[in-house]
C-alpha cells in the first residue's frame, strides 16, 4: 500500500541529512547520489539546470541553503554553478573564451540565425550557447586548437576530422551523467555544424552519422556505481605503477577523468596529517577546492618518485611527448581503464564499465561510511536521550572528532575495494 508523505514525512527526510556538519565535498556527493537522480526523474538536465529554491524545499533539501550560506559564505546558485559544476545560461558574464575569430563568428552567426529566423525562445539560445562553448572547450583540450572551420574546407581532411569530434564525444560519455545530456549536447553541435555547411564555410557534417556510434538512449535509467567488489577484480588487474594510480584517482579518490589526465605534482600535497590534492585558482569547477587522499598515498608517492627519476619530466602524472597538453587525453584514460575492466572481466548493465562508474562508487561509498558514523552514535543518543544521532553528533562530538571517524569509515571501505 502505498503511503502519502506528510509533513513529518518531510522533517524526517531534511533531518537525515546533517546540513550544517557537511563540508562542500559530502554536499557535492549529496548532489550526485541523491538530488541529480531526482532532478532527472522530474525531467530536469542534471549535469546543466540549476535546482531553484522552491524546487530543494519541495523535495527536502531546503536545509542546504541555509547551510551553504551560514557555513560556506555560498548562495544555491553560486554552489550549484562554482562547485558543482552545473552550467548558468542567465550570467550576464558570458564569455566564449574562444581566440579564433572565424569560429566565433561562425558561432554567433549560428545563434542569430536560430533566434531571429527559427524564432527560439531566448532560453533555448543560450542553451545552445553553453553547450556550444563546452564543444569547443573540450576540442581545444584535445587537440590544442580552436580553428574548427579550417579542416571542414577540405573533403581530405574528412576522416580525421571525424575521429577528433568523436574523441570530444567520448569526452561527453565520460563526463554527463546521463545518456539524455550526451544527447542534447551531440543534437545541439551536429546542429551547428550543419548550419555551417548550408552556409558554404564548410563541405561537410563530421556529425552527421555520429549518433550510430554510441548507444544512447534518451530514456535510460539511473548511472550506476561499481561496487566494491568490481573494483577490487578491476584493481587486481593492474600491471603497472601508473594503472594503478589511474584506478585508485578514479575509484579511490573520486576524481573525473579530466582530473586524472591532467594531474600534476604541483597539486599533489604530501602532508603526514593532510594528506591531499590541491586544485587551486578555480580550476576545478565540478568539485572542491581539495581532496584529501585518504588512500593511495603510497601510490602516488612511489609515481612520483619514479618519475623524477626521468630526464626532462614535465611533472604530470601520467605525461606525454606527443600531446600539445604534455600529459595524456581523457580519451586514453577512458581506453586504459576499459582495458582493466575487461581484463578483471567486470561488466555492469552487460557493458564494459567507464571511468565515471569508479567516481560515482566513491560517492556512494562515501555517503555509506557517514551513515555508519549516524548508526554507531544510536545508543549514545538513547543514553542521553537525545532525539536523534545528528543531535548527539552536533552537540557531543566536536568537529575534528566527526572528521576522523568519518574519515575512518570511509578509508575501511576503501581498504576493502583495494585490497589484493
Amino acid at each position: 500500500m502505498e503511503v502519502e508523505e506528510t509533513a513529518s514525512d518531510e522533517e524526517t527526510r531534511e533531518r537525515r541529512y546533517k546540513w550544517s556538519q557537511m563540508s562542500l565535498d559530502e554536499l557535492v556527493g549529496v548532489y550526485w547520489q541523491d538530488i541529480a537522480p531526482k532532478r532527472y526523474r522530474d525531467g530536469f538536465d542534471e549535469d546543466h539546470d540549476v535546482p531553484t529554491y522552491d524546487w530543494l524545499t519541495e523535495h527536502g533539501y531546503s536545509g542546504i541553503a541555509y547551510a551553504l550560506r551560514e557555513h560556506h559564505d555560498l548562495t544555491p546558485k553560486q554552489f550549484f554553478v562554482d562547485v558543482v559544476g552545473l552550467e548558468d545560461e542567465s550570467s550576464d558574464e558570458w564569455e566564449w573564451d574562444v581566440n579564433h575569430e572565424n569560429t566565433v563568428n561562425a558561432l554567433e552567426v549560428y545563434l542569430n540565425s536560430i533566434q531571429t529566423r527559427g524564432g527560439r525562445a531566448e532560453s533555448t539560445v543560450e542553451t545552445h550557447r553553453t553547450r556550444l562553448a563546452k564543444w569547443v572547450r573540450t576540442y581545444r583540450e584535445l587537440h590544442g586548437t580552436v580553428a574548427l572551420l579550417e579542416p571542414l574546407s577540405d573533403l581530405d581532411q574528412q576522416p580525421g576530422e571525424i575521429e577528433r569530434c568523436l574523441a570530444v564525444l567520448d569526452v561527453f560519455d565520460e563526463e554527463l551523467s546521463t545518456d539524455r545530456s550526451k544527447l542534447e549536447y551531440l543534437h545541439v553541435a551536429r546542429a551547428w555544424y550543419a548550419f555551417v555547411k548550408r552556409r558554404k564555410y564548410a563541405k561537410y557534417n563530421p556529425l552527421s552519422e555520429a549518433g550510430e556510434e554510441f548507444g544512447w538512449e534518451a530514456g535510460e535509467p539511473d548511472p550506476q556505481a561499481l561496487s566494491a567488489s568490481q573494483v577490487r577484480r578491476i584493481y587486481s588487474e593492474v600491471d603497472s605503477p601508473e594503472a594503478e594510480l589511474l584506478v585508485v584517482a578514479l575509484a579511490g579518490w573520486g576524481l573525473r577523468p579530466s582530473e586524472v589526465a591532467a594531474l600534476h605534482v604541483d597539486q599533489v600535497v604530501l602532508d603526514a596529517e593532510d594528506p591531499h590534492l590541491s586544485f587551486g585558482g578555480g580550476e576545478r569547477k565540478n568539485g572542491p577546492g581539495e581532496v584529501t587522499l585518504l588512500y593511495g598515498v603510497d601510490v602516488v608517492a612511489g609515481r612520483i618518485d619514479a618519475l623524477s627519476d626521468r630526464e626532462n619530466w614535465n611533472g604530470y602524472l601520467f605525461p606525454s611527448r606527443s600531446s600539445s597538453t604534455g600529459h595524456v587525453s581523457v580519451s586514453t584514460i577512458r581506453r586504459r581503464f576499459k582495458q582493466l575492466a575487461d581484463s578483471a572481466e567486470v561488466v555492469v548493465d552487460g557493458d564494459t564499465p567507464t571511468p565515471k562508474m569508479g567516481r560515482r562508487f566513491w560517492y556512494s561509498a562515501y555517503q555509506e561510511a557517514v551513515g555508519e558514523v549516524l548508526e554507531g552514535l544510536e545508543g549514545v543518543a538513547e543514553d542521553q536521550g537525545s532525539s536523534s544521532t545528528e543531535v548527539v553528533l552536533r552537540n557531543y562530538l566536536s568537529r575534528e572528532q566527526e572528521r576522523k571517524a568519518r574519515r575512518r569509515k570511509m578509508y575501511e571501505k576503501l581498504e576493502t575495494a583495494f585490497s589484493r
